[in-house]
């Protein structure tokens, strides 16, 4: 299945200049969402995972069904203030601005082999800051999945610095 054929194009959002890169035909069609997950689960199958970490929103799409598929826990990255116990934040640049993630402190234990996965890999600046949170708990990253990679955007230059290997299931250069 080439899921690129799922993935719809749409120019100048969220700003001038930008083209947004919607799964939601991923996510509306079965065969492909159901594809997508089970080549996911696939490519980390012997990664010894643990737990997947994934950033709101999009990431919780793919990473909860993935860990649910990998019989693995799941730790949502979410947004400040919405999470309601003691978290650890880290801000971090996006291809058009900042932003800032968060987990619970207790949701990573030292040594844990933590899979980091979201929709898309742009700038790298989202995976940068959870590799900081997975890293800043003691976990040990043992890969990063990504549904889509915007390769002409050079994100996996931060994977490849933090000698994180990664993996997509789509390349858009």
């Amino acid at each position: 299945m080439n899921l690129r054929d799922y993935v719809r194009d749409i120019p100048d959002y969220p700003k001038e200049g930008i083209v947004f890169f919607d799964i939601a035909p991923i996510l509306s069609t079965p065969e492909a969402f159901r594809y997508a997950i089970d080549s996911l689960a696939e490519k980390f199958k012997d990664s010894g995972a643990t737990k997947i970490v994934a950033a709101e929103a999009r990431g919780f799409i793919f990473g909860a069904p993935l860990a649910y598929k990998m019989g693995i826990g799941f730790v949502p990255v979410r947004k400040p203030g919405k999470l309601p116990y003691k978290n650890r934040c880290v801000t971090y640049d996006l291809e058009y601005g900042t932003d800032t993630l968060c987990i619970h402190e207790d949701a990573i234990e030292p040594g844990e082999k933590i899979l980091v996965i979201d929709d898309l890999l742009a700038t790298g600046g989202t995976a940068e800051g959870m590799l900081k949170l997975v890293k800043d708990a003691g976990g040990d990253i043992v890969g990063c999945g990504f549904v889509i990679q915007l390769g002409f955007l050079d994100g996996d230059r931060i994977l490849e610095e933090a000698g994180q290997e990664h993996s997509f299931l789509i390349e858009i250069n």
